[in-house]
């Protein structure tokens, strides 16, 4: 039948597709440390300029984790989130390697969310904190500032999600 949807036979694991997720990892990571750098060599810290009535780019550093949670550990977290980062890395690699030839949406989802993981840690790991510009705000309503590598754990959150709703049971 011409309108009939076909699932692609499992083909196991490439390690040329598998090469192509490390790479939008990586993509993902180069982006969100060239911003960041960017950020932190032209504005001061916690200067803001804003954008537009419901944007600011603003610098600051976030010691914790999302919304600075656990920012006040005393340095214990960043630890914690360290190899936390690490774990869930490993992990996502591992998962990559076995799906990259038959789940297409879930491996560059996990691929965003790699990179962001490995984003965020380089800051951890050097600076003892993450690099935070983008804010977003609307009347009083202000969301916590966020950076590329949250973007692309967020996006591939989303993708997994969307996955598991369009995946059908074998």
């Amino acid at each position: 039948m011409p309108h009939e949807f076909h699932m692609r036979e499992p083909t196991g694991p490439s390690l040329g597709r598998f090469i192509r997720y490390l790479a939008v990892a990586f993509v993902v990571v180069a982006l969100d440390q060239a911003s960041k750098w960017a950020v932190a060599h032209s504005l001061a810290y916690g200067q803001a300029i804003a954008l537009t009535s419901f944007f600011n780019l603003v610098y600051v550093r976030n010691t914790g984790a999302a919304f600075s949670f656990l920012a006040n550990m005393g340095g214990t977290q960043i630890l914690i989130f360290s190899g936390i980062a690490v774990a869930v890395s490993l992990v996502i690699v591992g998962i990559l390697w076995k799906y990259c030839g038959e789940r297409p949406l879930m491996c560059t989802a996990l691929a965003l969310m790699l990179g962001g993981a490995l984003g965020n840690l380089i800051d951890r790991t050097v600076a003892g904190s993450v690099v935070d510009f983008l804010d977003f705000y609307w009347s009083i309503y202000h969301w916590p500032a966020f950076n590329v590598a949250d973007i692309a754990v967020c996006c591939g959150a989303a993708g997994i999600i969307l996955e598991s709703f369009l995946r059908k049971s074998p």
